[in-house]
């Protein structure tokens, strides 16, 4: 019999056999893991988009209340270009008035204190621009459409400042302030004033002498409007 020299091969130790608990177990950690991981996400992200839309809807607010404080503002602004235009009107009438009245046409002579009075009127534009002065300081961006932007930009800074520039820097266009004196100087004599101390009427050249204002330098007294020959040869 031949005896087996070679050196004994170790034991293996089994190998361990799968529980289906642990595993299981296991299993039920990562997806606990992953849930929370994508709640934690999901969190964030709702929370960032969340409060992107609540800033987007103050934005939106505030361009609302800007544009309807913008309209108010332009409505009154409205009224006052209106009432300067009506105004410019009636001083173009009033010429017309003067020219008849000074050429020695036919007036209504108890109307021409009233075109006197507009004949030299200056007009002031007022504008309401706090609503755009606003808008500017908190950016031009506020209002997200571009065309409206724009022309509400084009309004207040050229249309506005051309507005207030002919009604009041332009010094061509101040009819008061340049001729008013010597207007008045022509027509003092022709002047015919009530007892209250208001200008009733405007006498007719020819009461006073044949010559034009311009050239007269007598005087019509402090009479009563119905007084036939309201001149006098008083110096005003």
């Amino acid at each position: 019999m031949i005896r087996d020299l070679s050196p004994e091969r170790p034991t293996l130790p089994p190998k361990p056999v799968p529980c289906p608990a642990m595993e299981n177990r296991a299993a039920r950690r990562w997806q606990w893991f992953l849930l929370e991981l994508f709640g934690v996400f999901l969190g964030v992200t709702l929370a960032f988009s969340l409060d992107q839309w609540n800033e987007s809807r103050k934005l939106h607010e505030t361009e609302t209340q800007t544009l309807r404080e913008i309209d108010a503002g332009l409505a009154m602004d409205l009224q006052d270009l209106e009432a300067n235009i009506e105004g410019h009107r009636v001083g173009l009438q009033s010429v017309e008035m003067f020219r008849k009245y000074l050429t020695g046409q036919k007036v209504n002579a108890d109307s021409l204190p009233f075109h006197y009075f507009m004949l030299l009127r200056d007009f002031l534009s007022l504008q309401n621009s706090a609503a755009y002065e606003s808008l500017k300081s908190r950016g031009l961006q506020l209002i997200r459409n571009d065309s409206l932007r724009l022309k509400i930009v084009a309004l207040y800074d050229f249309d506005m400042e051309v507005i207030q520039k002919l009604e009041e820097d332009y010094s061509e266009m101040q009819f008061n302030e340049n001729f008013y004196h010597d207007f008045n100087d022509a027509l003092a004599p022709y002047m015919v004033w009530g007892p209250d101390g208001q200008l009733r009427r405007l006498a007719p050249p020819s009461d006073c002498l044949p010559t034009p204002p311009a050239a007269s330098l007598l005087t019509c007294g402090k009479s009563k409007p119905t007084a036939v020959s309201p001149c006098s040869t008083t110096t005003w």
